[in-house]
């Protein structure tokens, strides 16, 4: 029966059994901590390399981003209006062509900018007697300029130091002012005198001068005209009147 006793050694060492167990540990700790202490000196130290890195926008390569309608402005890679990628990455601006205009202006003399008013100094101005209506004269503007000018309202005449103006017949006004292209003539109609002798102060005119108006009635509209008359002189009297510039002879002499 003794042989089966417990002996005193056997007690010892499920006592000591710990401590050794905390001598263990505690020199783990201490190799750890000197580990530490020579990674902290030799300036590597530890790396974490359990998480995933965080990285920020401008570490990563994106591609360029075609921006989509309705899509807002706070993304850096979006294109601007107007542009476009292409597959190659490349941006194209999207600047339309216009055809059709020039920016230097239309070589079209009948265009606004290109067009003046008819006066002495464009023009080429001649009179003559007609027998049909009676007593009658043709007045006859060519356009020698190279631009279009254009016949507003209607001639004042003045014969030699004439100080009336003969009126204008309301009844020949056009639907739109005469413009002439370069080459071309206009118009105008004068009765001299009273077919029936029912005009006053007749007088023989020698000299003639027409003046031209401007943009608005009886406005100057640049350089007067002197046309040759016959060596006898042109007869007129209180009846004189003359017709607005007109596109034909016949509107002009109401033929």
């Amino acid at each position: 029966m003794s042989a089966f006793r417990s002996t005193p050694a056997t007690s010892t060492s499920r006592a000591t059994l710990p401590r050794a167990a905390r001598r263990v540990g505690g020199a783990a700790v201490l190799a750890l901590a000197a580990l530490a202490l020579t990674a902290c000196q030799d300036g590597k130290g530890l790396q974490d390399e359990g998480a995933a890195a965080t990285f920020s926008d401008s570490a990563v390569a994106t591609p360029s981003a075609t921006a989509t309608p309705g899509a807002g402005s706070g993304s850096a890679s979006a294109t601007k209006p107007g542009s476009a990628t292409n597959s190659g990455g490349a941006k194209t601006t999207g600047v339309a062509k216009t055809t059709g205009g020039d920016a230097k202006g239309s070589a079209d003399p009948s265009a606004e900018g290109d067009r003046v008013t008819c006066n002495g100094s464009n023009t080429a101005v001649t009179v003559q007697a007609v027998s049909r209506p009676l007593n009658h004269m043709l007045i006859t503007v060519k356009n020698t300029g190279k631009k279009n000018c254009d016949l507003t309202y209607y001639p004042v005449l003045r014969f030699d130091e004439m100080q009336w103006a003969p009126a204008a017949r309301k009844d020949t006004q056009p639907q739109a002012v005469v413009t002439l292209a370069p080459g071309q003539s206009g118009y105008a109609g004068a009765m001299l005198s009273a077919a029936d002798g029912s005009g006053e102060g007749g007088a023989t005119g020698h000299r003639l001068t027409i003046a031209f108006q401007g943009r608005t009635p009886l406005s100057d509209g640049g350089a007067s005209a002197v046309p040759s008359l016959p060596a006898a002189g042109v007869y007129y009297d209180s009846s004189l009147t003359v017709t607005y510039w007109q596109q034909s002879v016949s509107d002009a002499l109401g033929s």
